[in-house]
């Protein structure tokens, strides 16, 4: 599980306005081997953190390049999963590799989405000189990808893109809310980071329960919050992506170390995105 906040504007028309604003929570089992992001190794190229499960090590869940590629996953709420579908990470880890535009490698994906995946959404974007895109494909909704063309405000969490579960609802509010502030980026940032810890319990949400059908009572309960907090799993990482009028990325992680919800670490990286 995850949730994801964005706001598109490809045009800002103010000098410190920003072409995306991104805050995203990573859900998964504590104990869930990965890396915090980094640079990858020798490939200075794309920031991410990543998988290190067996047999699915080198996916992720976000990144971004300094070409000005960026991918997140989220995956889709459902009880019975094909325990050998192929890891849903390689999405990200692959587009981020891929010489192919945000829409045609959805393209790509939309071809064989449903045939070797559990069920997942998955955000793609090219942020250029000249135009930047954004794009979406969740394998349990249309059999095409969508071009988000206009500039606003979305939200995506473990249903299909703008699925109005009381939690997406809930922090979609407070991250409107923040938006609307005049704050300096590390302000900014700060904020942001508040919202994706907001542990208020979204409940009853008929909607999640009914695609939910299978979990427990109690674990419905826990994944009503946009900050997810149940025994072994929940919400392990933050993070926060800011890219301005001027190709300047920051990107900034928090993440839980050592499976304990008291430990924390958060790194920053800034970089400029390159043609």
């Amino acid at each position: 599980m995850c949730i994801i906040f964005l706001k598109f504007d490809p045009r800002p028309a103010t000098k410190n306005a920003y072409r995306l604003i991104l805050a995203a929570n990573r859900d998964e089992v504590y104990n869930r081997p990965s890396k915090a992001a980094d640079f990858w190794g020798s490939n200075s190229e794309i920031l991410s953190g990543l998988d290190m499960e067996e047999g699915k090590e080198g996916g992720s869940w976000l990144g971004i390049s300094k070409r000005g590629k960026l991918a997140a996953l989220t995956n889709y709420m459902e009880w019975r999963q094909n325990p050998d579908a192929q890891g849903r990470g390689s999405l990200v880890s692959n587009y981020l590799t891929d010489n192919l535009d945000s829409f045609a490698y959805l393209r790509k994906v939309s071809s064989e989405g449903q045939l070797y995946y559990n069920g997942f959404n998955l955000l793609t974007a090219d942020f250029r000189a000249n135009e930047d895109t954004l794009c979406y494909y969740g394998n349990k909704g249309n059999s095409e990808p969508i071009h988000l063309k206009a500039a606003g405000i979305y939200g995506l969490s473990n249903s299909l893109l703008e699925t109005p579960w009381r939690k997406l609802q809930h922090g979609k509010s407070l991250f409107t809310n923040v938006l609307s502030k005049t704050l300096p980026p590390n302000g900014l940032v700060e904020e942001l980071l508040q919202i994706l810890n907001n542990e208020d319990l979204n409940i009853p949400d008929p909607a999640q329960e009914s695609q939910g059908e299978g979990y427990s009572k109690d674990m419905l309960q826990a994944l009503s919050a946009v900050c997810v907090r149940s025994l072994g799993y929940g919400t392990r990482t933050n993070t926060v992506i800011l890219i301005d009028r001027e190709e300047n990325v920051s990107f900034t992680e928090r993440t839980m170390l050592n499976c304990d919800v008291t430990q924390w670490r958060t790194n920053s990286f800034n970089f400029k995105l390159q043609e």
